[in-house]
Order: C-alpha cells, then structure tokens, then sequence
C-alpha cells in the first residue's frame, strides 16, 4: 500500500492533477477506519492522488504516504475541498444521526459545496443510519438525490437508501474484507478480546462474560489478551473494569493489554489465537480474517449481521446464562473459521471498487483543463 502511494505520487510530481478528497472518521486511532482507509485507497483509480481527512494527520500522512487536513477544522476541510476534483465518503456509516446531528451536518455541508461546485460526490462501501429525527431523513433524501454514486456495505443499507429515492444499488461485504488474510497458528494460543465500553451493558453481564473468560482460561491455562481497536475508547476497559470490582483475580493475573499500530500487525497477533470474542465490528471480521476462531458479542445490529456472514457464535448484550455462554465459547474454542466462506465475503469486498471507477475518467477531464 505504502509503495502505491508513492508511485501515484511520483507518477505526478507538479501535483498538476487536483486531488480526490476521501471524508471519514480517519486518523483517530480507530484500527477499523485505519482498515478502511486502506482499502480504499487500494481501490482508487491509479491516477488518483488523494487527499484525507484526519485528526492525527502525522500519524495517517507516515503510514498511508498521502496528503492530510485536519478533519476536526471544517473550515480547512471546505477551503482543501475547494481544490479537489472529487468528493468520496469512504467506508462506516457516515450518513447517520446516532452519534449526533451535528456529525449529520458535517458530512452534508460537504456533499453540499462539492455538489454547488459541480464536484462529483460518491459514497463508497458506506451504511447508511441510524436516521432517528424526521429532519434527518428528509436532509439524507435531499443528498442521495445529488450524488453522483454509491455502494453499500450491507442490504440493509441499500433498502433503505432506496426508501429515501437513491438511484444507487451496488451492495457488497463490508470492505475490510478486502485486506490480506493471515494464516491461523492458535492451538495453544491466547485469548484475545475486542472489547468496547458500552453504556446499556450492566455490571452483572459484564461480570457474566468475565467469567466465563476467566472460566476458558483456568481450563487451558491460557493468557488473555485485551486488544483495544480504539485507542481513546478501549485501551483503560481492563482497568475500568477492575476499578469496579468486575474482574476475577485469576483473569487479572492472566491478563495484558497489547495494541497493535496498524490493521496487519492485528491480523498477526489475531492469527495465534486459540479464541477471539469481539464486540468490535473490524476486530471480528480482522480475527476472521487471521483465520482464528472466533465469536461476537453484539451491541449493534451489524456485528450480528457480520457473525451471521462469518457463521459464528454471536450473543445479542445482555442477560444472559453462563452456562450457556460458555458451552458456546468451548465449542469455538481452536475451530478456526471456514475459508470458503471468507473467500465469498472477499469477492463481495472487491465490487466497491465499482464506484471509483469514474474518478479515472475525472482524472483525465481535470488534466486536460489543467493544458
């Protein structure tokens, strides 16, 4: 990926091309956006140079070799997208209103400007909602109408843009199945936990699911590894836990945070264990990935979505019987996943490329106005 970037960009010394912004939740030390992002700027047309929205630009600018503004400054957003040919909404659900209204706003103003200046704006691999409010849906209706195309990451996604008047149908898996599969090497292994703060989930789950890790782990005398997707969010889970009294001694004792930098170096970790349960939705489709065995707890409706494509144990949060949650961890345990069904979800991964296929044809239209 590195050595693409910088053959697009030596193939354009001047900068003579204007860039293709790519909008999305990047460098905010979240391994899942970090995933996406580099499938998306493996799909663009070669001839792309982008430019990437980020809150840590030094951080994404060192290990994606591109081009940054700072994601948290609309203004320096809106003058940067003044010089772009394009506008890509790349990967997540973008287009929603759970995380705020204002998060809704930001990303249509953008649509918006590149839609006035006569910019092409795409959607790729996106999810669309949670649209709450009323006013939400009627402003969503209003961009879908405007864009020049899209592809969803799910069916779901793609009803209800439909609902809501887009034109676009193109569905495919979520794009992080696109990246490099690992190789399984976990009899024996670690277990290792995506977890993630969540506010519904009550102390008495939480001690529920605590103990049937610690359970798993006194059996095979195994460590336990909590892998903290996102940094901010995830990294003091352990510690917050334990403050609460929620965690067993024995887990404790077993126990070590450990956070890989980018999406491969969490493949390889991923790759040497013997059961990963994740709550996150990248952490179950990278363990996948890496070949581990594997199963969800899920928060949200799209990591039951994506547990059901994996074929594997998922538990909606909530109560729940120990019992029941660890005869279904053991039966996981060392079953790394099927390949045949990675391989299916890898092709669905690949369609998204679609949608980016006329930014090459925008490309050539911009260079040629630049003579």
């Amino acid at each position: 990926m590195l050595r693409r970037n910088r053959q697009r960009q030596m193939a354009n010394p001047t900068g003579s091309r204007a860039p293709v912004m790519l909008c999305g939740y990047y460098g905010e030390h979240n391994l899942g956006d970090d995933a996406l992002l580099a499938v998306l700027l493996r799909q663009l047309p070669e001839d792309c140079r982008p430019l990437i929205t980020a809150h840590d630009q030094a951080t994404l600018a060192a290990a994606f070799d591109a081009e940054t503004v700072d994601r948290r400054r609309p203004a320096a957003v809106l003058a940067a997208l003044g010089r772009c040919q394009a506008l890509v909404l790349g990967g997540g659900s973008l287009l929603q209103d759970s995380t705020s209204f204002s998060s809704l706003l930001y990303y249509s103003l953008l649509i918006v400007v590149a839609c006035l200046n006569n910019k092409p704006v795409l959607l790729w691999a996106q999810g669309l909602g949670p649209l709450r409010r009323r006013r939400s849906r009627r402003l969503v209706s209003f961009l879908l109408a405007r864009i020049s195309g899209a592809s969803w990451r799910d069916g779901e996604s793609a009803r209800l843009a439909k609902q809501l008047g887009c034109r676009f149908d193109l569905v495919g898996s979520d794009p992080v199945w696109a990246l490099q599969s690992g190789s399984w090497s976990g009899p024996g292994g670690p277990i290792v936990l995506c977890w993630r703060p969540v506010a519904s989930l009550k102390p008495p789950q939480w001690r529920l699911y605590l103990d049937a890790v610690d359970t798993l782990a006194e059996r095979g005398e195994r460590q336990v590894i909590w892998l903290p997707f996102h940094r901010e969010q995830d990294s003091s889970l352990l510690d917050d836990l334990h403050k609460q009294g929620l965690v067993p001694d024995g887990l404790l004792a077993r126990s070590s945070n450990i956070r890989p930098e980018t999406p491969a170096e969490a493949i390889e970790l991923l790759s040497s264990a013997a059961l990963v349960v994740a709550m996150r939705l990248h952490g179950l489709i990278l363990a996948a990935l890496a070949g581990a065995p594997v199963v969800a707890l899920s928060y949200d409706p799209k990591v039951a979505a994506a547990a059901v494509a994996i074929g594997c144990d998922c538990r909606n949060l909530g109560p729940d019987n120990l019992e029941t949650v660890l005869a279904a961890w053991t039966a996981s345990f060392e079953q790394p996943t099927q390949e045949k069904r990675l391989r299916q979800l890898r092709r669905q991964a690949e369609v998204h490329s679609q949608v980016l296929n006329s930014l090459a044809t925008v490309s050539i239209k911009s260079s040629d106005r630049s003579h």
